[in-house]
């Protein structure tokens, strides 16, 4: 394989991306790995702009996940042809090289904006995982940016009875628009139904008064998953408040760390996250999960303009998908 030059979406300052070139590792490739072209790469907003755009460790590449065509294999590479598209948690260039365990295939028909959501759907598919609450048990999401829709969308695929709460009516719309059928302003703590009957709460929006609210409707011994990151500080809450909540409600408070699971399938531990990447592929193919006007679809030279409109919230859109297919 030749030095080639390629390209990579870089946080270059706070507030500043850029399509940069970066050069290619020109190393013989490998028995166990695989070698492809971009199609697309999926910005995660929440990380991506906290902890990078944001951030104070410049210049760095970010990324999340990616959908190429494959090139080249190596020599113990065997069920992947030319050309055949493939799914990885790559990051924001134009070529991507990993292990052959670190790639999953395409399902046929799932275009590669769309697998690559996979990646977002397996952060609280982890939880799914690991929740001792079974369907059809009622679940709470709170916070419906991209990893709460696809949460709520993913629970309730799974046939629990979801409740989905954002304060934001643009999100909770788009909630509705992706199927989820109970979809409201707050969590309802003194609704029917509902107080003291739910058996998850699934907390994706990093804000502490959602994790209180939360706890305050969970049944006893029922669970609180802190999924969504806390950023920062939004409120003046004590910790009396969370700790009342959950002492008086017997609250399995937890945190929803994705990696919990192992990578890969692992001898006396259940799931992984290459089965729930695996899984997550096969609902989109499925049309189980639904992410059709859930992103803007944007050329990766146009990743400044893209990250100023979710980091200001600016459009109806949730996320963002860099298309490659025409970078140089």
């Amino acid at each position: 394989m030749s030095a080639e030059s390629e390209y990579a979406v870089t946080f270059t300052a706070q507030e500043h991306a850029q399509l940069l070139p970066v050069e290619r590792d020109p190393t013989p490739l490998k028995p166990d790995e695989v070698l492809g072209r971009t199609l697309v790469t999926l910005v995660s907003p929440g990380t991506e702009l906290a902890s990078g755009y944001l951030g104070a460790k410049f210049p760095r590449v970010p990324g999340y996940a990616a959908v190429f065509a494959v090139e080249e294999v190596g020599s113990d590479v065997t069920d992947f042809a030319a050309g055949a598209p493939a799914f990885c948690m790559g990051s924001h260039r134009s070529f991507q090289r990993l292990k052959r365990e670190d790639v999953l295939p395409v399902p046929d028909g799932l275009s590669p904006e769309r697998a690559v959501f996979a990646r977002l759907m397996s952060v609280t598919m982890s939880t799914l995982t690991t929740t001792t609450a079974r369907p059809s048990a009622k679940v709470v999401v709170t916070g419906l940016g991209i990893v709460g829709n696809l949460g709520a969308q993913v629970f309730q695929a799974s046939g629990y009875e979801v409740t989905a709460c954002d304060p934001v009516e643009s999100r909770r719309e788009t909630a509705r628009q992706m199927g989820i059928r109970n979809v409201l302003p707050a969590v309802p703590g003194d609704g029917p139904g509902v107080a003291g009957k739910v058996a998850l709460v699934l907390e994706c929006s990093g804000h502490e008064q959602a994790a209180v609210d939360g706890c305050k409707v969970v049944g006893r011994r029922g669970e609180g998953v802190l999924v969504g990151t806390p950023w920062r500080r939004r409120t003046d809450l004590s910790a009396h408040e969370l700790l009342h909540a959950v002492f008086h409600n017997y609250v399995v408070l937890r945190s929803g760390w994705e990696w919990e699971l192992p990578r890969q399938p692992t001898a006396f531990r259940t799931g992984s996250i290459f089965a729930n990447l695996g899984a997550a592929l096969g609902w989109l193919a499925e049309g189980r999960v639904r992410v059709d006007g859930l992103y803007s679809k944007v050329p990766p030279r146009e990743a400044q303009q893209a990250y100023q409109d979710l980091l200001h919230m600016r459009g109806k859109h949730l996320t963002a998908v860099f298309d490659w297919t025409d970078c140089p």
